[in-house]
């Protein structure tokens, strides 16, 4: 049993984040609510593919929200049933949602300055999020490097807020659904699922244990969180494989499988970030052409992978 002074340490530390490098310049900015980062930047590699254009951040519906920097109110009104507003900055704006505006458009604003309230709309790990948006034209920018090129303080009520995100993250755990927990591995849509399925090759009823990324020869395979390589091999069934131990999420064990590569860089023992590439995609084993097999296993038994993703 962990005690829990260890355990809180444990998940505060989850709370903390380092910017990580990237194109865009880091500004000197402010954080649009006081809560942490629950899921972060995660673009996809073309635009019309699914991917995460932005930040959510852990925060009470009627929260504050301010802006993280300074400019002109663009927009502040109802879009797809959410209280949207965007904030021009020059070359960039943000984006802030789901927000009650307290502002009108035309209004200029600076950093700190109040915009709306937190709406109900976003769920996220822990509760309520806002989800924060930065472009430059069409280009989607990393939200997180508006406010700081380093560590970022925690709030006062950090303690609180890591027991309530390790609680709900359990509890979706357990319920077998938990979106955001995994990254899509590959860029490419997602083709035949998981469950019961006609073998392509075999024409037998079998189960596909995970899910199949339509992707090119040759494309990147991302590690879909943090963890350590903890097998590479190759069979005539799988192809080359590469297994990645994630350890405890939520209080079950979360196991990543990636099939069919033309090829792993990711060695066996390699500790491994979200994101990071580790391989190449192929047509290697029983395979009908270049696409990656995709599996998670949830204490040793496979799950379906589009319920943490």
């Amino acid at each position: 049993m962990v005690k829990l002074p260890i355990l809180l340490i444990t998940l505060i530390g989850l709370l903390v984040w380092v910017v990580p490098p990237t194109v865009a310049r880091a500004q000197a900015g402010v954080p649009p609510v006081s809560g942490p980062i629950v899921r972060g930047f995660d673009p996809p590699a073309e635009d019309w593919q699914t991917g995460h254009r932005g930040i959510d951040l852990l925060a009470e519906p009627e929260t504050p929200v301010v802006a993280a920097l300074a400019g002109q109110v663009t927009f502040a009104g109802m879009l797809a049933g959410r209280g949207v507003i965007v904030v021009d900055h020059g070359d960039t704006r943000t984006t802030y949602e789901p927000v009650a505006a307290l502002v009108k458009v035309g209004a200029q604003v600076n950093a700190g300055q109040q915009l709306g309230t937190l709406s109900l709309g976003h769920s996220c790990p822990g509760g309520s999020c806002l989800h924060l948006g930065w472009r430059r034209g069409s280009q989607y920018l990393d939200p997180s490097l508006l406010f700081s090129t380093g560590i970022r303080l925690l709030p006062t009520n950090a303690a609180a807020l890591a027991v309530s995100l390790a609680a709900t993250r359990q509890t979706a755990m357990e319920a077998g659904s938990a979106p955001g927990v995994l990254s899509l591995p590959a860029a490419g849509v997602i083709g035949s699922g998981f469950g019961m399925r006609l073998h392509p090759i075999f024409h037998q009823w079998r189960l596909h244990a995970g899910v199949d990324i339509g992707a090119g020869c040759g494309q990147a395979i991302r590690a879909a969180a943090d963890g350590t390589v903890v097998g590479r091999s190759f069979d005539s069934a799988s192809g080359n494989r590469l297994t990645i131990d994630h350890g405890v999420i939520g209080g079950h064990r979360v196991v990543t499988v990636y099939l069919h590569a033309a090829s792993y860089s990711a060695r066996t023992g390699q500790q491994v970030t979200r994101g990071q590439v580790v391989g190449a995609v192929g047509s290697t084993g029983w395979s009908t052409g270049c696409h990656l097999h995709f599996g998670v296993a949830l204490d040793g038994t496979a799950v379906d992978p589009q319920r943490f993703l």
